[in-house]
């Protein structure tokens, strides 16, 4: 194994930013210098005026494998998360077939076992019938149960009391849950369809999966899991009236966490005008007012975790409008840019960005070692630069399978120069090198 100096950085880490050089050895994190003299390494990195984080923790990501592989895969996502700074994934259930039992688990690892770049874990997906399996996981192993209490993903709908009561009772991991009331978005779609005499077009996409939609939703998780035991993780907030769902206290101290997305932070519904159907998601973007609201909760304390909600489609796939459309959008080359662009604009500082995208995940999930910048833990790191004349997102830039992004076009000034998963430099200056694979992640639950 050999040795890697990361001299001369400005380490953001653990609430604080300070020059240091840190020493890799192997795929562990050996040293922290914060003065000379320095170590020898067989590689010395000089980072003198360039930004060295945690890798980021992506809690929310579908990479269609197995299944779904003709618009992503293990390899081609991994490598767009590796050139996102992106260093341990934790994939959906939504695949083909739907990861909802530990046997579908034990393949996907076994899949992704000598293709995956970077570090990752698997959600068991909840269904009515899958009781057994839950009740079954090995918490140090699987990242979560998804449970979807809306009408995105056929088959794992699970929205009736008694059942939602038996799963959080059962549970002894992370339940990640996608919050929207199905009645309320047939009743909005079969309105807007007679107002439109036929399929609505994107615009109303918001109105279909509404506000209403996702409060109700939202409150609902909340109400059946109180007085349960359950860690409840409520993914892609996206109105400010779910905002005032949560507390602002300590992560440690939640029952109920909650998670951001890119898009839902960087577009409003005015940009259903020029991007039409490649900003379709669920839950669907919202108002300004939703945005900035969100905006405000990434420093207050209400919002825990920013993930990607990274779902790539082919193109032929997005055609059409709120009915027919996919909705999903593929976001990891950029979810670090675009959140660095953020502290550009005074939304949030560094240190924010570290504690939503690097600490809070690990702490959230107890992943073991991962997540921070500290001697003994894993060597996820992601060297940042920033310049004034920036560069722009577009294909030369973005490895996924499907080559397109709603970000495309967007002129960025952060940059993610180099990514260390496991103490090797998967994507160093728009080279990956995929001759090492990521690991399975641990937890200590």
């Amino acid at each position: 194994m050999s040795t890697t100096l990361i001299k001369n950085a400005t380490v953001v880490n653990e609430g604080r930013m300070q020059q240091a050089s840190v020493l890799i050895d192997g795929d562990i994190i050996s040293d922290i210098f914060t003065s000379a003299p320095l170590p020898e390494a067989d590689n010395v990195v000089d980072a003198q005026g360039r930004w060295l984080m945690p890798g980021a923790i992506d809690d929310h990501v579908h990479f269609r494998d197995p299944g779904l592989t003709h618009k992503a895969d293990f390899t081609t996502e991994s490598r767009a998360a590796a050139a996102g700074g992106v260093t341990t994934v934790f994939d959906m259930p939504n695949c083909i077939p739907q990861t909802t039992t530990l046997e579908a688990i034990e393949d996907k690892f076994k899949g992704a076992s000598d293709c995956c770049l970077v570090n990752h874990s698997f959600y068991l997906g909840a269904t009515h019938d899958n009781l057994q399996e839950i009740e079954r996981i090995d918490p140090s192993r699987i990242c979560g149960i998804k449970l979807f209490m809306g009408s995105s993903t056929g088959g794992m709908l699970l929205d009736d009391k008694e059942s939602l009561k038996s799963l959080f009772r059962a549970a002894t991991v992370p339940v990640a849950v996608h919050c929207e009331e199905t009645s309320i978005i047939n009743a909005n779609m079969e309105r807007y369809m007679q107002e439109c005499g036929g399929e609505p077009p994107i615009q109303y996409h918001p109105l279909i999966r509404s506000e209403e939609a996702c409060y109700v939703s939202t409150a609902k998780a909340l109400e059946v899991a109180a007085g349960t035991n359950v860690h409840l993780h409520i993914l892609h907030i996206t109105t400010a009236r779910e905002l005032g769902l949560f507390g602002n206290g300590p992560l440690e101290s939640k029952q109920f966490t909650a998670e951001a997305c890119p898009a839902h932070l960087w577009f409003t519904d005015a940009d259903y005008k020029t991007h039409g159907t490649y900003i379709k998601c669920n839950p669907a973007i919202k108002t300004a007012a939703d945005r900035d609201a969100l905006r405000k909760a990434l420093t207050n304390g209400v919002i825990d975790v920013v993930g990607t909600d990274h779902a790539p489609h082919l193109f032929l796939e997005k055609e059409g409008g709120c009915k027919t459309a996919a909705s999903g959008i593929p976001v990891l080359p950029y979810s670090l840019p675009v959140m660095l662009e953020l502290t550009d604009q005074g939304v949030l500082g560094l240190t924010d960005v570290t504690r939503l995208m690097c600490h809070n995940p690990a702490q959230l999930f107890k992943v073991k070692e991962r997540g921070f910048i500290r001697k003994g833990y894993k060597a996820d790191l992601t060297l940042l630069s920033h310049s004034n004349e920036g560069w722009t997102a577009g294909p030369d830039n973005n490895p996924t399978k499907c080559r397109w992004s709603p970000f495309e076009g967007q002129q960025f000034h952060w940059h993610v120069d180099t990514t260390w998963i496991n103490g090797h430099a998967v994507y160093n200056d728009g080279k990956i090198d995929n001759t090492v694979y990521g690991q399975q992640v641990t937890f200590n639950r």
